[in-house]
């Protein structure tokens, strides 16, 4: 291979000839199920897992974005959610597959938002709250004008999609879905059903299952279980994860829904095993932040949950017991935890209590959200 080539005595071409000769280039071959991008997602007891999506899902993916929104050429995408998070890069990659204008944010300020929206007149973006509600504020404090923003999908508040709703004129679309489906598995108008998560997209084979895989009737609880091109390809490396996810030729989630009499799924939690909290869209496993409060000398045992959250729709909770003779405040717990892992991951809500119930020997989880995961009074942090 020649290392170097004067470009004063040759051409571009011909250097870039020179060293194509010299070093033959051969692609391996691809196809629409070869792996495309592995993120990193859901996991099980805090481990984390990475997640092989495809060329296909890829595709499959932008057709459904593409089913709801409809873009053009016409339409910009503001595009604020980070690229590591499937809905941010599938839905920045959709926008280019419609020619629309990728308005791109390196990081989230309402103010900038809403001068963005009405300068180049975004017409969608994906939400997680309190994204919407922050950019509602920013508007409402100066009567910018941002009705270009005629479609929203996530999840949301009701107050403030409704608020959306008539600041704009535009359309909240509701929906479910994961990282290992390609970001959806149910879509719709929030008009439609309210507080529902919409109806199976249209490639998909949704089906609700009891713990033996059986289909459950209508309006009775089961596990959200999918097949379809939207399905990712498996967990990196996790041969016995994978075994147990795709069980019986379908996708297990983890999550709990319902359907009502009209098809809509209405979301019903997690499978105990799969314990997970959602701040902002974002996911935080209990036992990683129960590790980390474990670290400071202070503390003798911890439990981590997730409660109702008036800005992050869930927020992290820590019931915490202290070692004998030792003190520590909710802002210091914060704080060290925040020192120590993402600081979206650290809680909002810190309680101290005498002891934790036990069953069997080990923290009764459900005895503990029952006791301390009623209304809570946010720490001044």
């Amino acid at each position: 291979m020649k290392r170097f080539f004067n470009l004063n005595n040759a051409g571009l071409f011909d250097a870039f000839d020179d060293l194509m000769v010299d070093t033959p280039f051969s692609a391996d071959p691809l196809g629409d199920d070869s792996g495309l991008v592995i993120i990193h997602t859901a996991a099980v007891a805090g481990r984390p897992r990475g997640a092989l999506l495809s060329h296909a899902n890829l595709l499959c993916a932008s057709l459904h974005l593409n089913y709801c929104f409809g873009l053009s050429p016409a339409d910009a995408h503001l595009n604020l959610l980070p690229l590591f998070h499937v809905g941010g890069l599938f839905m920045a990659i959709n926008a280019f597959h419609a020619g629309a204008l990728n308005v791109n944010m390196s990081k989230f300020d309402a103010d900038k938002a809403v001068d963005l929206i009405q300068s180049k007149k975004v017409s969608v973006f994906f939400d997680f709250s309190p994204i919407l509600g922050s950019i509602l504020d920013a508007q409402e404090k100066t009567g910018a004008d941002i009705s270009s923003l005629q479609s929203v999908m996530g999840l949301d508040t009701p107050e403030t999609i409704e608020r959306y709703q008539t600041v704009t004129g535009g359309c909240f679309y509701s929906m479910y879905g994961q990282t290992e489906t390609s970001c959806l598995t149910t879509m719709g108008r929030y008009d439609d059903r309210p507080g529902s998560a919409g109806r199976p997209i249209p490639l998909g084979l949704l089906e609700l299952v009891d713990e033996e895989d059986n289909p459950v009737p209508t309006d009775q609880v089961g596990e959200i279980t999918l097949k379809g091109p939207m399905v990712f390809k498996g967990y990196w490396n996790l041969d016995e994860d994978n075994a147990q996810t795709f069980r019986n030729g379908r996708h297990h989630t983890g999550d709990l829904g319902r359907f009502d009499e009209n098809g809509f799924l209405w979301y019903a939690g997690r499978k105990p095993e799969k314990e997970l909290i959602k701040p902002g869209g974002e996911n935080v496993y209990p036992a990683e932040v129960e590790k980390v409060i474990l670290e400071h000398p202070a503390v003798a045992r911890t439990m981590v949950f997730g409660v109702p959250d008036p800005k992050w729709k869930e927020g992290i909770k820590a019931v915490c017991v202290l070692k004998s003779g030792q003190n520590l405040t909710e802002k210091e717990l914060i704080e060290f935890v925040g020192g120590r892992i993402a600081r979206y991951k650290k809680p909002q809500y810190v309680q101290f209590v005498e002891s934790l119930p036990e069953k069997n020997g080990t923290i009764d989880r459900e005895a503990v959200k029952t006791r301390y995961g009623g209304e809570q009074q946010r720490t001044n942090q």
